[in-house]
């Protein structure tokens, strides 16, 4: 059993990460708000992207575009895969980037040729640790997504699509629904058209709509912002994943800590006691010795 004062190092090493635990989960928790509040400020605008997107889909003859399957869907697209996997920097995040890497595997069932493209060191470490060549590394922080560099992603991986290198593009990446985390593998491109089917309850137009100089090019025009903007969300949502999962790591080490502290403070309270004890009985038994008469010789 440790001694009184090893107990009591103890209790303030914990005390201490205690405070630094918190401290993170403060952080966490900023960071989060603000990510959001900036996502929040910028979806309106990809949203209306979205409805221009369907309004041209209302055409008559939805017109061919290398975005979206072929209208016969009997054909199969087959080829090399490209996958945006997006992770954190750093761990302390529980499973938050085992989570969505183990996602991004699932990839490797089909058998096709993937090229990685990846965004947070946690994941390109993991890579080369499991022997996976990464064909691109963004070396900008996972912590501060920003539109600019989602565009910046989105012409690197769409340069390469429009070349024929790959025939489909994934993305790996974690969404924030709520207050839980779930990671999710999507296929970028090409869409499949039904994504972008009118809902039942938006008003019909009767009216067609006139595309200058025509359907085709508007898609061409419209598409990469629309990418470039899912990309962006995906990054926000990651970043956004990540501090909620950190935040319940910490608030998991916080509440680890608390408990801990008060079972070893129990026990240093009991081992104080019985050294009180002991003293007193140890004077008490002194003095009774003192008291006693001596005897004569």
């Amino acid at each position: 059993m440790p001694g009184i004062q090893a107990l009591k190092k103890r209790i303030r090493s914990i005390s201490d990460t205690r405070k630094i635990t918190n401290a993170m989960f403060l952080i966490s928790s900023n960071k989060m708000r603000k990510a959001k509040a900036d996502l929040d400020r910028t979806r309106p605008y990809f949203e209306a992207l979205r409805v221009e997107i369907k309004r041209i889909f209302r055409a008559d003859k939805m017109p061919a575009n290398r975005y979206f399957y072929p209208t016969d869907l009997t054909k199969t697209v087959t080829g090399t895969y490209a996958c945006l996997l997006i992770t954190g920097d750093k761990g302390l995040a529980g499973a938050y980037n085992y989570n969505v890497i183990n996602k991004a595997m699932e990839l490797l069932a089909d058998g096709e040729e993937i090229k990685w493209y990846v965004v947070g060191e946690y994941g390109r470490q993991l890579l080369r640790q499991r022997g996976i060549p990464v064909e691109k590394s963004f070396l900008y922080t996972a912590q501060n997504p920003t539109m600019d560099r989602a565009r910046e992603i989105s012409d690197i991986l769409l340069e390469e699509y429009n070349r024929g290198t790959f025939v489909k593009i994934y993305i790996a990446y974690t969404d924030m629904k709520g207050m839980t985390d779930e990671a999710q593998l999507t296929r970028l491109i090409p869409f499949h058209r039904n994504q972008f089917v009118t809902p039942t309850v938006e008003r019909p137009v009767n009216a067609p709509f006139e595309y200058s100089p025509s359907a085709e090019a508007v898609l061409d025009c419209i598409m990469p912002s629309y990418i470039a903007g899912f990309i962006y969300s995906a990054l926000v949502d990651s970043f956004c994943s990540e501090q909620h999962a950190r935040m319940t790591a910490m608030k998991s080490a916080d509440d680890s800590a608390e408990k801990l502290i008060e079972e070893l403070s129990a026990q240093y309270n009991r081992l104080r006691q019985a050294a009180i004890t002991q003293e007193i009985t140890e004077i008490s038994a002194g003095a009774r010795a003192q008291m006693r008469p001596k005897k004569e010789n």
